[in-house]
This record gives C-alpha cells, structure tokens and sequence, in this order.
C-alpha cells in the first residue's frame, strides 16, 4: 500500500492569508479533491491545521508551524511507517485526480527515487509525485535543517524520473487570480460539454 502525505499548512500569503484548502471548486474544497484523488492509499497523513481533517486522515503539524514544505515533509514522514512509497501533493491541485492518474502505474526503476510530473514549462512539480520513503528520508537528513529548506534543495541528490504532464494537471492555484481564472476555464469547459 502506498502512503500519502498532503501538505497544506503554508501561509497562502498571496492570498492574504486565506484558508487555501478550503476554497471550493466546482462544489469541492481543493483538499477533498486531493483525499479523494488518494482514495486507498494508507495511511493518509496531512500537514496543517485541523481543519483538514477528515476520517482516515491523520493531521499533525510542524513544529513550530510554517516551517515550509519541507519541515511539513519531515514531520509527516515519521508517521508513514514502513510504507516503500508515499504519494507526495500540495493542497491546492485542484486536478489531483489527474496527478495521480498519470503517475500511479509509473514503475520506478531501481535507480530512481521518484516519480514527478513536469509541466508544460518544463518546470519539475516536486509536490506532484510519488517517491521512495527511504530516499525521503536520505534527503532529509541530509540537510542543515528541514526548516525553510527548498523543495529544490530537498531534491537535489534525487533521481527525479519525470513524466510530462499531458493533461494540465499539475495546475495549481497560488492567488485569488490563479482561482479565478481557474473557476471560469472550467465553467467555460462545462457549458461547453452540456451543449
């Protein structure tokens, strides 16, 4: 079984501070529609506040809080257990069932420490991935200190197998604009899928 681990305790400072995993889309706060994109991993563990609780999700925080992705990483891995894999998503990926389907049967070569999607930027989504929980760990405890610590530092020493993200996915919404533009590409997709 695969763990996850679902980060969503960031400031969303560009959002003046919003609750960003509550923001609905389509009638789905952004975070049920990343729990239901995992549905049967185990377990679910979850970085922020307990508003993001569900049942069969595990809540815990880095301490002390806003840390940054990797302090959440670190402190989220201690609860996996001895799971090989561990599904690794941002809150705010509102196509997080189309992550998860692109990667989930990628086969990790023996020389690789994950799966990640890569946009059509070519820019590398770290927080859109499966990964090794070992090598997580390597990384982890490679580093001065998880606190403030870049996803890009953390994945340096990684071998990062990519697969480029052919349906939009690894779209996520940063600003009030992002969520805009986002809810009215999808209305826009919807009125025109019922004509």
């Amino acid at each position: 079984m695969t763990a996850a681990i679902v980060l969503a305790g960031g400031r969303a400072a560009r959002m003046g501070g919003a609750d960003k995993a509550s923001i609905d889309i389509g009638g789905r706060t952004l975070i049920d529609a990343v729990y239901d994109a995992l549905a049967g991993a185990d377990p679910v563990i979850a970085v922020g506040p307990q508003s993001v609780s569900r049942p069969g999700v595990r809540v815990i925080r880095e301490d002390p809080p806003f840390g940054g992705p990797v302090a959440g990483l670190a402190a989220a891995l201690g609860a996996v257990g001895d799971s090989a894999e561990v599904w690794l998503l941002a809150c705010d990926l509102p196509r997080a069932e189309a992550v998860v389907a692109q990667l989930r049967d990628v086969a990790l070569a023996a020389v690789d420490d994950a799966v990640v999607l890569e946009d059509a930027d070519g820019r590398i989504q770290w927080l859109a991935g499966r990964y090794r929980t070992e090598s997580l760990r390597r990384a982890i405890a490679a580093l001065t200190s998880a606190r403030d610590a870049s996803m890009r530092a953390l994945t340096a020493g990684l071998s990062l197998r990519t697969v480029v993200d052919r349906a939009g996915a690894a779209i996520d919404l940063d600003t009030w604009d992002d969520v805009r533009d986002y809810r009215l590409t999808t209305r826009t997709v919807d009125t025109e899928d019922e004509s």
